[in-house]
């Protein structure tokens, strides 16, 4: 029998899987499940690890968390005390980053197709924004003129772990191409902005480094066009994030220093090069900080045996993690009270939801499953409860944050009666 490496914050005590000090069984027993658990000391890690690569070899980098992989306001204040910045998409992520403590000029915008009142609310924010097309720069500047502006750039270069998270290329929404964004900044500044900065991001998911060298230096080749050509300066370079994490057992982690080397040693290089000073670098990794800080806890409900197909059905469904429904996503799965068992069962795990695409694993390989069997689907912090729903009428998940060996509840877990919430009977019933 071969026991299971596990990777902190995983620990196993006598059979049983812990989660950043605290038994995984006492927190479904306390909250109930589902349940998302989220480590606090992993975060802190995860962020201190990959500043200290990149700022090995250039001082000025500013990390922007990718606010869409986690929006809970713990988490967006764990990594604010950590010195971190935030990349938002939406005006609902810059009002949760204002409710966690960032102020607005450590706060990006980087949407898309965005609402002129969408506009309106992040200028008189404050907010500095990478406007993502011509028509949303010639909105902003008629709603006002901004201190500081930045455009993003399609590089031409995408990549991603699912063509549904290829943010850039031939066939991306996002961005503008070249000739486009030497206009933009044309425009930009006839308008009298008077600070800016460039901005890319290729894709999701991404665990190679030759498309960030690809895209890094076409984006830093088109700085030094805009800065002839238009004679402005940079204040800083977005990179983008996308930064992967292995979800797969064979699959390598990021090394977050060889990237550094690489990437970042090419950026140094290059903007001396082009004359373009010292700017920021910007980095907006999601995924890679919160990913690993996060597990699901689901209960075994139903365990059906049909002529081809061995089914371990939980209370947890892609209404609570979207994931393997969208994007055919693999996560490790534990059976959290029987760590010490072999693996020589193969299931389905599948979820409440009433689709047949309601599976969290196909074919996943675990020890034999009975029915109130606790299991622990990894990697989940990162588009785990932000991607969550109410469908099939289900109230979504608790949320607990572990901190010094403790569990705090971060989310309440919904109620029946917060299904009806903001919704207006009309009529006689």
């Amino acid at each position: 029998m071969v026991k299971k490496k596990l990777r902190e914050p995983l620990e196993d005590h006598k059979g049983n899987l812990y989660f950043d000090g605290v038994s995984t069984i006492d927190l479904a027993k306390t909250y109930d499940t589902p349940l998302y658990v989220i480590s606090e000391k992993r975060i802190q890690d995860n962020y201190n690890r990959l500043y200290g690569a990149l700022v090995n070899n250039y001082k000025y980098v500013r990390i922007y968390y990718a606010a869409k992989a986690n929006t809970n306001l713990n988490v967006l204040r764990v990594l604010q005390s950590q010195g971190a910045y935030l990349d938002t998409v939406s005006p609902g992520e810059v009002f949760l980053a204002l409710s966690s403590g960032f102020t607005p000029d450590r706060i990006l915008f980087t949407g898309t197709n965005v609402r002129n009142d969408e506009l309106k609310m992040l200028a008189d924010a404050n907010i500095t924004i990478n406007v993502d097309s011509q028509s949303e720069m010639d909105r902003l500047l008629k709603i006002s003129v901004p201190q500081i502006l930045s455009v993003r750039v399609n590089p031409e270069v995408g990549a991603g772990h699912h063509n549904h998270c290829i943010t850039a290329g031939p066939e991306s929404k996002f961005g503008l191409w070249e000739e486009e964004v030497i206009q933009a900044y044309a425009i930009a500044q006839r308008a009298r902005v008077e600070r800016f900065g460039i901005h890319m991001h290729i894709g999701s998911g991404i665990l190679e480094f030759e498309p960030y060298v690809q895209a890094v230096e076409k984006l830093l080749s088109i700085a030094k066009r805009v800065h002839k050509e238009v004679g402005i300066d940079f204040e800083f370079i977005d990179i983008g994030g996308g930064f992967g994490v292995p979800y797969k057992p064979k699959e390598k982690e990021f090394d977050v220093q060889e990237f550094s080397n690489k990437v970042v040693n090419l950026f140094k290089n290059k903007t001396k090069e082009y004359g373009l000073g010292k700017p920021f670098l910007f980095v907006e990794p999601g995924r890679y900080l919160v990913a690993d800080a996060c597990i699901l806890l689901t209960t075994v409900n139903t365990v059906k045996v049909t002529p081809s197909r061995k089914f371990a059905g939980v209370d947890a469904g892609f209404n609570t993690l979207l994931r393997p429904a969208m994007y055919g996503s693999y996560h490790p799965i534990l059976v959290a009270n029987n760590l010490t068992a072999t693996s020589t069962e193969t299931y389905d795990i599948a979820g409440p939801i009433c689709e047949s695409g309601d599976l969290l694993a196909k074919d996943h390989s675990v020890p034999d499953i009975n029915e109130g069997d606790l299991l622990a689907v990894l990697n989940a912090g990162a588009y785990g409860y932000s991607m969550s729903s109410q469908y099939n009428s289900r109230p979504r998940a608790a949320e607990v944050l572990i901190r010094g060996g403790k569990p705090l509840l971060v989310r309440e877990r919904e109620q029946l009666k917060d299904l009806v919430t903001n919704q207006k009977m009309h009529g006689e019933v």
